[in-house]
């Protein structure tokens, strides 16, 4: 069969995905569970409580990226730059391609934690190099 690679990579894919379902159905019926412990334990301080006038309360958007998907953009950048990169200024490119919020400082500091990281990561595998720069920063390059 010439396609042979193609099914078993789909076939890797569902896989996942139905792992994924079944993790989030497990999931969802233990926060049901748990709702209807409140709703019960609420109930017995105020047994005239109206839940239904209890909003859920929205959860932020958890950033989180595809697998593989920081490391192409990081290693990418540095590809693509030319010259040495500090960590601060490669989080800002992973930021901007990922659509993400550049004037946010919190979460910019949690992409620069990650980010910083992964370089770790790929200096030890020998993908990267850092070398020092100004003001004790790391300055990141591609090993050619």
């Amino acid at each position: 069969m010439k396609n042979e690679h193609v099914i078993s990579g789909l076939i890797a894919k569902r896989a996942e995905l139905a792992g994924r379902i079944e993790f989030a159905q497990a999931e969802l019926r233990q926060m049901l569970i748990d709702v209807d412990s409140l709703d019960a334990t609420i109930r017995l301080f105020d047994p005239d409580i109206d839940l239904m006038e209890i909003k859920p309360k929205p959860l932020p958007a958890r950033n989180q990226a595809f697998r593989g998907e920081v490391s192409r953009i990081v290693l990418g950048t540095l590809r693509k730059a030319g010259k040495p990169l500090p960590t601060h200024e490669i989080a800002l490119h992973v930021m901007a391609s990922r659509s993400l919020n550049t004037a946010d400082k919190p979460l910019l500091r949690i992409v620069s934690k990650r980010v910083g990281a992964g370089l770790r990561h790929y200096r030890k595998l020998g993908l990267i190099q850092s070398i020092a720069g100004p003001n004790q920063t790391l300055l990141w390059e591609v090993i050619p």
